[in-house]
C-alpha cells in the first residue's frame, strides 16, 4: 500500500483544483475530491495516479483513478471518468503531489533524555537530537535540524539549518550546509587511506583536510566521504549520492551531480557539475571529470573525461566506440 499511515503522514482528502495547482499543470475542472496517491493499476476513483513512460499505456487505459499524471500528447488515452492533469513533466508533478499528501515530518524540537550533549555544543532549540545520539564539544547544530538514534557528532562539527542526519551515522572533521540529508550508516569525515611506502612497510600519512558538504545535498544510506588530506573533500550545492558510495580523500564533486549506488571516486579526483556517474562505475585518482558527463553502469574510467561526454565500458570509452565494439564482437561470435 502506498503511503501506509504507520510510517508515513497522510494529510487530505484535497480538492482536484488543489492538487492540479500543487502540481504545477493544467486539468478541465470537475466536482471531485482526492485523498491519496496509487500506482495506475491500483488507484480508485478517489486517488491520483501518473504516467511518465509509454510501455505503460495499457494501464493507463484500464485505470480507474480518480485523477492521472499525463503529458498532454497521452491525455487522450485517459479513460472516461478519469480526469488528465496535463503535465510536461509528469515525474515532477507526481512528486509535488507525493508530497501533498505525504509531507516530511516536522521536527519536535527538543533533546532525548538518553542523548549526550555536551555544554561546549551549541544546538539550537528547533532541533531534535534522538535517543543515544553523542554531541562532542564545539559541534554546532542548526535551527529545524533532526539527528536520528544513535547518531555520534564529534569535536566542532558544524551542521546548518533543515539538515536530516538519520540514525547511525557519524560525522566529524565536517561543514555541513543547509537542507542536507544524510542517510543512515553513513561515515562522514573519517581519515582517508594515505600511505607512504618505506623499506619497513606503510607509514600513515595525516589526513589534515576536512569534509565540506554544501546546500541541499542528499547523501544515501552507508555511504563514506573520507576528509582531505591537505585540502578539503567538497561536494557540491544540490548533488545526490545514492547508497553505498565511497568517495575519497581530496575528492571535489560539481553541484547537481548524480551518482548511483556502489560508486567508487579515488582520491584527488574533480568531477564537474551535473555529472552522472552510473552504478558500480569507478573512477581512478586525480582525474578530472568535466561538467555534464555521463559514466554508464560498471565503466571503469582511467583518463581525464571532457566535459559532455558519454563513457561506457571497462576501461571506459566513448559512448558510440563501446557499443560498434560490441556488435562487432556480437557478430563475431555467431559465425
Amino acid at each position: 500500500m502506498a503511503g501506509d499511515a504507520r510510517f508515513f503522514i497522510r494529510k487530505g482528502p484535497f480538492s482536484l483544483e488543489t492538487v492540479v495547482r500543487c502540481s504545477g499543470g493544467e486539468a478541465d475542472y470537475g466536482e471531485v475530491t482526492l485523498g491519496g496517491v496509487a500506482p495506475l493499476h491500483e488507484a480508485t476513483e478517489f486517488e491520483v495516479s501518473f504516467l511518465d513512460n509509454r510501455r505503460y499505456l495499457d494501464s493507463l487505459r484500464t485505470t480507474r483513478a480518480g485523477a492521472v499524471i499525463v503529458h498532454p500528447s497521452l491525455a487522450a488515452a485517459v479513460p472516461d471518468g478519469t480526469i488528465a492533469i496535463r503535465s510536461l513533466e509528469p515525474y515532477v508533478a507526481w512528486a509535488r503531489v507525493c508530497h501533498l499528501f505525504h509531507p516530511d515530518r516536522e521536527p519536535s524540537g527538543g533533546i532525548h533524555p538518553t542523548a549526550t550533549v555536551d555544554d561546549l555544543a551549541l544546538v539550537d532549540p528547533t532541533a531534535s537530537i534522538g535517543a543515544n545520539v553523542v554531541v562532542e564539544a564545539g559541534a554546532s547544530i542548526g535551527a529545524g535540524t533532526q539527528v536520528g538514534s544513535n547518531v555520534v557528532i564529534e569535536r566542532d562539527v558544524v551542521i546548518g539549518a533543515d539538515c536530516h542526519i538519520q540514525a547511525g551515522a557519524t560525522l566529524s572533521h565536517a561543514i555541513i550546509g543547509s537542507r542536507v540529508k544524510i542517510g543512515p550508516g553513513c561515515r562522514i569525515g573519517q581519515e582517508g587511506f594515505g600511505f607512504a611506502v618505506s623499506a619497513g612497510g606503510f607509514v600513515a600519512v595525516a589526513q589534515l583536510g576536512r569534509v565540506l558538504i554544501e546546500d541541499d545535498v542528499r547523501i544515501g544510506a552507508n555511504t563514506t566521504i573520507d576528509r582531505g588530506s591537505a585540502r578539503d573533500t567538497i561536494v557540491g550545492k544540490g548533488t545526490w549520492i545514492d547508497n553505498l558510495v565511497q568517495i575519497a580523500h581530496n575528492v571535489t564533486i560539481g553541484q547537481h551531480c548524480i551518482i548511483v549506488a556502489q560508486v567508487g571516486i579515488a582520491g584527488s579526483t574533480q568531477i564537474g557539475d551535473f555529472v552522472r556517474l552510473g552504478g558500480q562505475s569507478a573512477i581512478a585518482g586525480h582525474l578530472e571529470i568535466g561538467a555534464r558527463a555521463s559514466i554508464g553502469a560498471q565503466a571503469g574510467v582511467i583518463g581525464h573525461v571532457a566535459p559532455g561526454s558519454e563513457l561506457l565500458g571497462s576501461p571506459a570509452q566513448p559512448r558510440r566506440e563501446f557499443l560498434r565494439q560490441m556488435a562487432s564482437l556480437k557478430r563475431a561470435t555467431m559465425k
